[in-house]
């Protein structure tokens, strides 16, 4: 079944899509947080890092670079590693810096004290 979706070898998917650029846009939603913008700038340079991924499959392993259904898959799997990252970050920036008026309910949510 992921044969069908990624058009390619697993491997290269973990390997390119989860790792690489998985860590890239872990990266990318930490800064994004740790900056204070919000959550639709993560979205969007996701979906960049996505074409960045279908690129580097084509190139690199000889996987297709026009398949919509692998770079939409690929580019959703890149995008929730990145709001994930962007999202504990977040909470965590909001906790330290409002402790007065939040405290945390889980690694990605928080509450008011009130």
């Amino acid at each position: 079944m992921l044969n069908v979706v990624t058009a390619g070898n697993p491997a290269v998917f973990l390997f390119i899509t989860v790792l690489l650029i998985g860590g890239a846009a872990l990266l990318t939603g930490r800064a994004l947080a740790r900056s204070w913008r919000p959550i639709w700038q993560v979205v969007l340079s996701c979906l960049g890092l996505g074409l960045v991924d279908r690129f580097l499959v084509y190139a690199l392993f000889d996987g297709s670079l026009d398949s919509i259904s692998a770079y939409l898959f690929d580019s959703l799997v890149i995008t929730g590693i990145g709001t994930f990252c962007y999202r504990v970050v977040h909470v965590s920036m909001v906790i330290q810096q409002y402790p007065w008026l939040f405290e945390r309910a889980s690694s990605l949510m928080y509450r008011s004290r009130r």
